[in-house]
Parts: C-alpha cells; structure tokens; sequence
C-alpha cells in the first residue's frame, strides 16, 4: 500500500508538470478610485462571454494584490471584479494566451448601497461581508446529478469526511441550514446527503450562535461554525426526489424513499429508509447507497481496530418528515417527525486485565445480545415577530421510546498466576417506555439605541421512564468460602426527571465598543428513582418475594438562583467578553433502603467564570483564546447511602462528604486559510485540570468481587493538541487536494483501587496524511492513512506501562466513465500491534459497486459487493487508568446487492442541460 501511494504520487506530480507548460500567470492591483487605498479580498475573475462559464478566480491580499496561474485559454473572456459597496468592474479581452499583468484596478463605490438597501449585481464566486462568508454555487462545476456534499467539497477551504464531519477553514460546521431553518437535524447530515446540487443558490458560513444570541445580535461564543444552504428561486417550485429498493444475497435488502415538495417559502420533505446493512438514518452515499452505513471509517483518529461502526448488525426501519413555511411576513413555522424501529444483534467476547496493587485479575466474558427500540420523535418551532425589534421563538419537542433486550452472557476470572476467582452466567430480559417533553421560549426586545437588548429565555425538559427486568444468573466464588450468588428476579423501575429554568438578561451599551450585560438565571430540577426487586417464589410459582435489599427510593431536589454580569468589548479587529456569576443552590436528597429513611441537604454557592479573548489579522486569519472555570455538583447516586447491589461482582454505595467539582478550562485556537493559494492551516490547543474531581474508588477482596465508593480526587488534568495543513490545487480538468494533519493528548490521573493511591500517565497521538485527485467530472482517487499511538505509564500498579498502536491505509476510488457508468470501490487495511491473543489482529476490508444508468440517468441499476474478502472484524482495545479491555464483536460479512434507483424532479423554470450557469 505504501508503494501504491508512492505511485500516485509521482503520478500526480506528473500530471500537473505536464500541464504547467500550458500554464500562465495574471496578476494585478485593486484600489478605491477615490483614496487609493488597497482593497483586501475583493473577488477577482474570468468568465467567458459566450456563457459566463467560471474560468479562474482569486482574492485579493492585505495590499488590494491578486495572482492567477490559468490553463491558456485563446476564447473572448470577462475580468471581473466585485467588491460589496462597489460596483463591479468588468473588462472584455479576446482571450489569455500569455502571462499579463493589468495593473492597476480602480472601483468606484455605490453610492446608492445604503444599510437597507441591496443593490443586484453579478453573483461572483465568494463575497466576504462583515461576518460572513458567501459562495455563489453556480460557480463551482459538479456532475448533474450531484448532492450538496459533492458541491460543499468543490468549495475552498471545506472538508467533508467520510462520516459527514464538515469543517471550514479548520473549523467544525454544527449546524446546517436551509434557507436559514432546519432540514431533519441542525447538523445538516439528512440535507447534505439528500439535496441535489443543481437547486442551491448560495452556500454561507457564519459563526455558530445560539438561538439567544442570534436573536439579540450577540457575538458568537462558539468554536463552531454554521452553514446556511439557500435554494435557487428558480428551482424553490416543484418536486424532487429519488426512490430506490435492492436485494441480495444472505437476505440483505435496502429500500430508501426521498421525495421533495417546495411551493416557494413552504417545503416539504418525506423520507422513508428500511434495511438490515447497519444504516440506521436517512443519509445515503451516491455510490454506494446505504452501504455507507458498513464503509471504511474516514482515517482522522480513533483507538480502535473496526471496519463497520457499532456493534453486531442492525435492521431498522425508519419515516420522516420535514416541513418549513412562511405562514405571514411574521409567522415563520417549521418541524419534524421521525419513526424509527431498530433490531440489533451482536455477538461479543471480551478479555479485560484489571490493574492491582498487588496483582491483576484477568477477565474474560462472552455475550449474546438481541436489543430492540421503537421511537416516535417530534420537534416544531415557531418564530413570530411582534413588531420590527420584539421576536419570540417557541420550540417544543416531544419523544416516546420503547424498548426490549435480551442477553445471555458468562464471564470467568483469574488472577495473574491462573487461580480461579470467579465465575458466572446468566440470562435477562427487560422492557422500557419512556417519555420526553422539552421546550424552549426565546423572547427578545430590542430598543431604539443599537445593541440595548432585554432577552429572556425559559426552558423545561420532562421526562418519565418505566421498565421491568427478568434477572436469571448465577455467580460461584472460588476464594474466601464465600457464599454463591443465585438470582432469579423481576425488578420494576419508575425514574422521572422535572426541570425547569429562566434566564433573564439585559443588555446596555456604554459606547459603541462597549457593552454590559446583567441578569439571573433560575433553575429548578427533581428527580425520583424508585426500584422495587421481587424474587422467584416456588410455593406460588410467581414472582412476589420482595427483595429489600436489591430495592430502594431516592428523590432529589435543586433550586438555585444564578445572578450573573458580563462585559463585550468590541473594537476593530479585536474582541474581549467576560462573564461572571455565582449560583446560590439549596440541594436536597432523600433515600429510603432496607426500611431506613436518609435525607441530606447542602447549600452551596458556586462561582463560574468565563473570559473570551478574539483577534482577527484579517478575514480568514484569526486567533481566539478562552478560559472558563465552573463548579459542579455529585449526583444523588454518588451522594446518598444506599448500596446498589444489582452487579453480584459489584457493591456500589455513596458518599454523603463529596464537594462539587472545579475545573478550570484553557482553549487556544489559531486559524489561517489563504483563499489565493486555498491553502489553510488550523492549531488548537486545550487543557482541562480538576480540583476535586470526582472518581470511582474499589476494595477488591479475595474472590474478585470488588465494593466501589466514590472520592474527590484534586490535581488530574489533561491537555489536548491539534493542527492541521490542506492545499487544493487547480490546473485544467486536474484537481488535487491534500492535507495532514496530527491529533494529540496528554492525560494525567488519579485515583484509589485496594485503598491504594495509584498514577496513571497516558499519551496518545495519531498523524494523518490524505488526498484526493479529480480529473474533471471522469475520475476520483482518495487514498489516506493514519496511525494511533498510545501508550499508558502506571505508578503503584504491577504493571509499569501497556502501549497500542493501530495503523489505517485507505484508498477510495470513483469512475465516471464510460458515460452513464459509475464505478466506485473502497478499499481498507487495518492492523493492531497489540491485541490479545485470540483476537485477530489486521484485516482488509474492500466494497465494490457498479452502476448503470438509462432513460437520461433517472434509472439507475446498480450491484455491489460489500467485504469481497469476507475479512471484516471488529477488534478494539481500549486502554484506561485502571484496565485494559479487549474486545470483538458481530460485524457484517459479505454480500451481494442488486438495486435500482429512479430520480425524478420537475422544477418550474429549471434549467436543462449538465452545466451550470451563473446567475444573478
């Protein structure tokens, strides 16, 4: 495989050493006409007369400077040049057949382009305003029947990764709008995935912002980034969609649903999927279906030897509907509903070595496990304008699940010089039904003088759950002449859960820079677990003989009052915003266990603390540092006196003398992205330390069984490393993208096992190096690797140090040629140095598919092959403080799919034809 990436390579620098010599560069200067000033990031570029066709594009730098290298090109061209506030230049040329430099370009500003007022000029490729970065789709060539995930990759600076992770400019995207509302899910998977390129408009990039600061016009205090997908109004009227069913061998099948209606402002979405090839959404590949749901994993990280995400296989059956509209100018409505079913199966076996002072117990276990969910989901939001400054924002959600599991499993310890401790097995069975209301009220008032702001956000999440459990198990103790442990029990659970919060805030600006911001935030929360265990009675053949000891009832309740006071500076290129409040919490917990009845009350008053530190170079240059410090409470389970006692090898009780946890947090980030070269590199480093830290404790006696309690633990921490570089390299129909990148972490813990202290020092880091080359609409290579290293230095343990290293090769491939034929394959390589014995330790995992299409591409048949090798695994270790764990499970093996996909769409005003046009 190294060999192979050596090849493309040298391939690909061929190509492109073949193509320079066709190759010539255009440079100039753009300036105001009026003051002479430079113009930075102006968009620059060539278009031909005969069509407006996009040749080449480019921005300006810091001294109003743009370079181009551009294939020759001996047609009539456009250069055009767009600035926002400035009318567009444009020149005609007959062509450029040689390298020129045009000067000086002076634009002259509109004077016309007033605040309220769009002025409609040519579209060009980018447009950077204030806080946002704007591409006009239809310069920006895919295949006709792309989705929006083709055209996101075509876009400078972005990156979508196999599992749908979009980054911009090296920052993460978590939210994914359509014409600004939400399409399934904010994180856009659903409306990547199932859009068609040819209907988007304009793709924009902002900083993520929260509902409330969205409304109050706040800056961002996030480290994401948002993107707003908006539809062409030449194609927001019609339907789209696609319907497609498959079956093959070993009974796999496949069916997907996506059918499109919008009307301008309203659209609606029906999307229906059933399978059983471990796709469990609506999110399908072009190539290969809903196959992706089983493909390699993308090679960015990861401490695991798998080649299919979760575990065992899964069946799922799944409905959803999207519906968004204007109902008046100031009633905006949207929602969703989503049904899903899901059966998963799996099959595990595990080997886990526990660390001990004085010796380590060896574990292994196996399990069979059949675990079924059905759940009905339903999110709206309403959004309505009062008058021009007053909006309020309703967003309820409402969820019901049930599920049903069962399990057969065994399990045997040792210690380390192979003498029996334990061993047991047991079968169970459970059912659940739980329920979920959840609402948002975001109200904002807006006054006269800019950035005077009163906003006042309400919430309340409400959730009940009921289950029965059948235990059947039997546990056997080989050391201490412990008595063995036989169950056979039903076990009846009631957990309900009440919150309810207002956060009231109100903003006044000092000077235009300058802004304060002081409110409270009202929190109440109780909660109530109530478990009744009933043992097996032989005289009435009936599950009645209360259990008190495996019974018991907690309830838990939190009020607290949070005043709270800010201050946002914000001047030129740079931005400051602190953040302090104190929360003053009244916390009350009641147990009753074994007829005796606990009740613990504590007050605290707890700080928290932010400070957000922003400098912006220039617009894609930028540099953000943020310090947060926060207190958090124990959970009633880890406060309160009552011994769970539902694992026979496992004694857990809580500790009433538990403090809150403090941490203080540290995050850097410094981002870079020339949109000349498209080029761009990010570095983020974080830390975390713990005063406090709450963390397991376990006395292990002679037979295994350990007793666990809970302690505060001060001085663990650990920091965090990232960075990466990428480059997009344009020449004629060659288009080459390539990065690397490298992740890691440094952790340092503590904690208590046999009422020894024990430090546990653990490093992990994980390179990456990937690319990918298209020539044209024809042909697409991605190969990529990456490796994790990590390694973990104990101190009081008997073992001083275990390492792991998993290495990761992938090469994906796409043909488009001959016309009408797609032919993709995806082809993986994994190897862990250091599993256990048992457990194997590489595989190759290679899916093929062929695809033919007729009647103008609307009908397309397809086969595939997933796993050819029949070599799938999945084979984790996962190393931590105290253990390390080997384990496999069920995966999917291979099969073969036959299928056939039809598109269909009608959009009024559509465009015929493969290429794109540009548009105003």
């Amino acid at each position: 495989m190294t060999k192979l990436i050596s090849f493309l390579s040298l391939f690909f620098l061929f190509v492109f050493a073949a193509n320079a010599q066709n190759d010539i560069t255009v440079k100039g200067t753009v300036l105001d006409v009026n003051t002479q000033l430079p113009l930075e990031l102006a968009t620059v570029y060539f278009t031909t007369v005969k069509d407006s066709t996009v040749i080449e594009y480019a921005t300006t730098d810091k001294n109003g400077a743009f370079r181009m290298n551009i294939k020759k090109f001996d047609k009539p061209v456009f250069l055009k040049v767009n600035y926002m506030g400035y009318q567009t230049y444009y020149e005609e040329y007959k062509g450029l057949t040689e390298s020129k430099d045009f000067g000086k370009v002076y634009l002259i500003e509109n004077v016309n382009a007033l605040n309220d007022v769009v002025i409609k000029t040519e579209a060009a490729p980018i447009t950077i305003k204030k806080d946002t970065l704007e591409f006009n789709a239809a310069s920006y060539k895919v295949r006709p029947d792309s989705n929006v995930e083709t055209l996101l990759k075509q876009l400078p600076g972005f990156d979508v990764d196999n599992d749908g992770k979009i980054t911009v400019n090296g920052r993460e995207v978590n939210q994914v709008l359509v014409n600004g509302k939400t399409f399934f899910d904010k994180d856009g998977a659903i409306a990547i995935k199932n859009l068609p390129a040819d209907i988007i408009k304009k793709v924009q990039v902002s900083d993520f912002k929260t509902k409330k600061e969205e409304l109050s016009k706040q800056e961002s205090t996030s480290d994401f980034s948002s993107i707003n997908i908006t539809i062409d109004e030449k194609k927001n009227k019609g339907y789209f969609g696609k319907v497609m069913g498959g079956y093959g061998t070993d009974d796999r099948y496949e069916a997907n649903v996506n059918l499109n209606f919008f009307n301008n402002k309203q659209k609606i979405s029906l999307l229906a999927s059933s399978n059983n090839i471990n796709s469990t959404g609506f999110s399908m590949d072009d190539v290969f279906d809903n196959m992706s749901g089983g493909r390699n994993s993308s090679g960015r990280g990861g401490n695991s030897n798998s080649g299919s995400s979760g575990k065992g296989i899964t069946q799922s059956n799944l409905v959803g509907i999207n519906y968004s509209d204007d109902w008046t100018k100031d009633l905006l409505a949207m929602g969703s509903y989503n049904f899903s079913n899901t059966v998963n199966k799996n099959d595990s076996k595990a080997n886990q070595l526990s660390f001990l002072p004085t010796g380590n117990i060896i574990t292994e276990s196996e399990s069979k496990t059949r675990n079924e969910s059905t759940g009905n989901n339903a999110n709206f939001e309403l959004e309505y304008k009062i008058d021009p400054k007053t909006r309020i924002v309703v967003a309820p959600k409402v969820s019901q699940s049930r599920t049903n599991s069962n399990a057969i499993s065994s399990s045997s310890s040792e210690d380390e010089n192979g003498n029996p401790l334990n061993e047991s097995t047991g079968s169970s069975y459970s059912e659940s039904n739980n329920t979920n209301f959840a609402n948002t009220i975001n109200f904002n008032k807006a006054f006269e003088r800019k950035s005077r702001n009163l906003s006042v956000v309400f919430t309340n999440n409400n959730t009940n759950s009921d289950s029965d459990a059948l235990n059947i198990s039997e546990t056997i103790f080989y050391q201490d002449n412990k008595p063995n442990d036989e169950r056979n029990q039903k076990t009846r659970k009631k957990s309900t859960s009440d919150s309810y919060s207002a956060d009231i805030e109100y903003t006044e600006p000092i000077t235009d820079s300058l802004r304060i911001r002081i409110g409270s935030d009202f929190d109440w929360k109780s909660t109530s677990n109530d478990e009744r265990t009933f043992n097996f009675d032989a005289d009435t053949q009936a599950y009645t003989d209360y259990n008190q000891a495996l019974s018991n009832y907690t309830s838990s309740t939190q009020n607290s009052v949070t005043p709270k006071v800010g201050v946002t500076l914000q001047k030129n290129k740079f931005t400051v915003n602190l953040d302090s409040r104190t929360s003053i919490v009244n916390f009350d917990n009641h147990s009753l266990y074994l007829n005796n009845a606990s009740d613990l009350n504590k007050k605290y008053a707890l700080p928290f603390a932010t400070a957000l530190l922003r400098y912006k170079f220039s617009r894609s240059k930028n540099l953000s540092f943020k310090y947060d410090y926060s207190n958090t409470l124990p959970s009633a389970a880890q406060l309160m006196p009552v011994v769970n006692l539902s694992n026979p090898l496992n004694t857990i009780v809580g500790n009433p003398d538990l403090n809150p946890i403090e941490k203080s947090s540290v995050n850097f980030n410094f981002r870079n992205y020339d949109f000349r070269s498209r080029s761009g590199y990010s570095v983020n480093l974080k830390g975390d330390y713990y005063d406090n830290d709450i963390v397991s404790t376990s006395v292990y006696d002679d037979s295994g069984k350990r007793t666990t309690t809970y302690l505060n633990i001060s001085g663990v921490y650990n920091i965090s490393l990232g960075a990466n570089w990428n480059q997009s390299v344009k020449s004629g129909a060659h288009t080459l993208r390539y990065g690397l990148g490298i992740s890691g972490n440094y952790t340092f813990d503590k904690g208590f096992t046999n009422a020894a202290l024990y430090n546990a020092k653990s490093t992990g880091i994980t390179p990456k190096i990937y690319m990918s080359y298209d020539y044209g609409e024809i042909l697409t290579i991605a190969p990529s690797y990456n490796l994790s290293y990590n390694q973990s230095k104990y101190e009081n343990y008997s073992r001083d140090a275990t390492s792991n290293v998993v290495h990761r090769i992938n090469l994906q491939t796409t043909t488009y040629w001959p016309e009408n034929l797609i032919f993709g394959n995806d082809f993986g390589y994994t190897y862990n140095s250091n599993i256990s014995d048992g457990f194997k330790k590489d595989f190759y995992l290679w899916n093929t598919s062929l695809s033919y299409g007729f009647l103008d591409k609307k009908l397309y048949a397809k086969v595939k092959v997933y796993d050819i090798l029949n070599q799938n695994l999945s084979a984790t270790r996962t190393i931590s403080a105290t253990s390390i764990r080997d384990e496999e499970n069920t995966v999917l093996r291979r099969y073969v799919m036959f299928s056939l996909a039809y598109k269909i769409g009608n959009f009024t005003g559509s465009e015929k034809g493969g290429k794109r046009r540009s548009r105003d």
